[in-house]
């Protein structure tokens, strides 16, 4: 039973220390929406989200007044694209996202994630028609999310998509120009993409799902943090019971919530994703908990000891407090979105490198990064490979969100607004890896990947 002092405990959370919901994510599978004219096809797309999704977004409102807990976005997530649509005889697949972008804006969410491919071994057609099709559609849309995954560690890394991906990127950024290349903002390159993430830009509704289903990402780093202030000096293993202790209490409500969600919509609940996402607002960051681990800075030598504790403790709380846990459940490092990275790049503290080592021990990977509009795709995509292969030797999910934001130079700064935030333009090694994206073909799967 729920005492009146945990009671008292979750309002503060709530009140003070930036504790919410950060999404209920609906699922929805389009794969019997298949159909060779793809004019039939969109109309079948849209008719079959606005009618699972009609009372998502009012069922999100309703829980948020009546249980009093924030529910700062309510999403879609469908079907990777590519599957869905290959069947069309068309060779874009641009219609397709603006009737998902006119679903999402009929029944009022925010984000709908799923213009997507899954080629880690190996483009179909459809793939490739969709790829191609990824800056458009991007730019010209709103709520459009998109995601590609180039490699796994029983696959290996597909050199071909990875250099593809450089060359989208810039095609997408140069599209959203007067908007600080936004397009790339919406759009993630994976290796070891999970089928049941809610948050954006990478969400999408796996093949293994099932027809609809509810996911909750839940996200506290304030609390953490709060949490971390009463432990002052004391060493390591109370900062990671802490830690614990506290994810567990996040969970519970994470669950409770979605368990409400998926009762009132009649869909069954399917994952709490345990993320500790930070937003540009003050007192909200995954930065401000390192540092109050005893680090001067972000970007110090420690913090990549430091994000591992928070990673593993945060996994440890959250499985302990449901059997539902799934996603990526951990911490993401966005630079532009966490208000401690943002001042951690402005004076130097943390560059690229250091968070590329980083994205070894954290949830996801290179996360809403700015770099100079005139960075090469083949720079880019040796970024890509570069977070592919942590993720396949590591046997994690990793991903890159990066924006070659057209006009900049170092030092700039790029404002998407709301939860995207504000990034200062990072500074990127100046020497060419073209040579080695030039050639190619496919960088095996380590010899770990062999298991059965």
């Amino acid at each position: 039973m729920i005492n009146s002092g945990e009671i008292l405990q979750t309002i503060e959370m709530i009140d003070q220390q930036h504790l919410d919901i950060r999404t209920i994510t609906m699922g929805i599978s389009l794969r019997d929406c298949a159909h060779p004219d793809i004019d039939v096809c969109c109309r079948k797309v849209y008719d079959k989200i606005t009618k699972y999704a009609e009372n998502l977004v009012k069922t999100g409102e309703d829980i948020e007044k009546e249980f009093g807990i924030p529910i700062v976005n309510k999403r879609i997530s469908v079907t990777p694209v590519a599957m869905v649509a290959e069947s069309c005889e068309a060779d874009t697949y641009v219609p397709l996202a603006k009737a998902l972008d006119r679903a999402a804006e009929t029944v009022g969410v925010n984000f709908i994630g799923g213009f997507s491919a899954l080629v880690h071994k190996g483009c179909t057609k459809g793939d490739e028609i969709l790829i191609a099709s990824i800056p458009e559609a991007l730019a010209a849309t709103g709520r459009v999310c998109s995601s590609v995954n180039v490699a796994t560690t029983r696959a290996g890394i597909n050199m071909d998509a990875v250099a593809k991906m450089g060359r989208i990127i810039k095609e997408a950024a140069a599209m959203t120009a007067e908007n600080g290349g936004m397009a790339c903002a919406k759009l993630v390159v994976f290796a070891n993409a999970v089928e049941d993430n809610p948050f954006m830009a990478g969400a999408f509704h796996g093949p293994g799902e099932p027809e609809c289903v509810i996911n909750v990402g839940v996200s506290g780093p304030g609390v953490v943090h709060h949490a971390l202030q009463a432990v002052k000096g004391q060493g390591f293993d109370v900062v990671a019971e802490t830690i614990k202790k506290t994810a567990f209490r996040i969970t519970r409500m994470g669950q409770l919530v979605a368990q409400e969600a998926s009762r009132r919509l009649n869909v069954p609940f399917g994952i709490v994703d345990l993320s500790l996402a930070p937003t540009p607002a003050i007192g909200d960051s995954v930065a401000d908990i390192l540092e109050e681990m005893g680090l001067s800075s972000v970007g110090a030598h420690g913090t990549t000891a430091a994000l591992a504790l928070l990673n593993d403790a945060v996994k440890k709380g959250g499985v302990m407090a449901s059997s539902r846990v799934g996603g990526l459940s951990g911490a993401f490092i966005p630079v532009s979105e966490d208000a401690g990275m943002i001042a951690a790049v402005e004076k130097g503290a943390l560059t690229i490198e250091k968070l590329e080592a980083m994205t070894c021990v954290c949830s996801v990977g290179l996360d809403m990064i700015a770099v100079p509009g005139d960075t090469p795709a083949e720079t880019i995509s040796a970024i890509i490979a570069d977070e592919s292969a942590i993720g396949v030797v590591n046997n994690k999910t990793t991903a890159v969100r990066i924006i070659p934001a057209p006009g900049t130079k170092v030092g700039d700064v790029v404002d998407f607004g709301g939860l995207l935030g504000t990034a200062p333009v990072m500074p990127v090694n100046p020497n060419d890896s073209s040579a080695f994206i030039g050639r190619g073909g496919h960088i095996p799967a380590p010899l770990h990947s062999l298991k059965n």
